[in-house]
């Protein structure tokens, strides 16, 4: 049987938190947007329709019509390897989880990401908005990385990552300023002054 995976990453920007890369599988036949009604790219919806097709996603799933998966690249690493590395790290760990052999694979990608060489694949500008499999894959990634960030706000109150969820806002700087970075900042994103750019 043949399958197509879409590609999409969250997390790109934040000072904090990892990147998450969502990586969905559907049978070739399977038309995404008939089964995923009122679909469109995470960040054009509204936290509470994102969850919602989050969930859709995951019954799917239980039902057996449909993989997926999150990965993540922590901030330590982010560092250490800057962020193409990082996030061709989790990108490579997602498609090898729901397709550890490329034959019969055909992967979409948004943006600027690639797969391993040895995957049939196509990285396409704006893919999250044109291509419905990658606009499910950045709502897995999205609402899997923003569940995340509110569980760390649990273990950072200080920062308030529930609200801006690692994002450089005027609230973090704040924060930043008067507490110092955490373990889950990513440095090399931070100013020594730790003033919005």
């Amino acid at each position: 049987m043949k399958f197509m995976l879409g590609v999409d990453e969250a997390g790109r920007g934040p000072l904090a938190g990892p990147v998450a890369i969502g990586v969905v599988a559907v049978p070739e036949r399977f038309i995404v947007a008939r089964e995923f009604p009122g679909l469109a790219d995470s960040k054009q919806m509204s936290p509470l329709t994102r969850v919602k097709m989050f969930r859709l996603l995951q019954k799917r799933m239980r039902d057996g019509d449909i993989q997926f998966c999150v990965r993540y690249t922590g901030a330590e690493r982010i560092d250490v390897w800057g962020l193409t590395r990082a996030v061709f790290s989790a990108t490579t760990r997602g498609v090898h989880f729901l397709a550890p052999e490329p034959d019969g694979v055909s992967i979409y990608l948004d943006g600027l990401l690639t797969a391993p060489r040895e995957y049939d694949q196509q990285t396409i500008i704006g893919g999250d908005e044109a291509v419905p499999i990658i606009a499910l894959a950045s709502i897995a990634a999205k609402v899997a990385r923003d569940r995340l960030m509110t569980r760390f706000a649990k273990l950072f109150p200080e920062y308030g990552f529930e609200k801006h969820k690692g994002y450089g806002t005027e609230e973090h700087y704040k924060a930043l300023k008067k507490h110092g970075p955490c373990v889950i900042h990513r440095r090399s994103f931070l100013h020594l002054d730790f003033k919005p750019k």
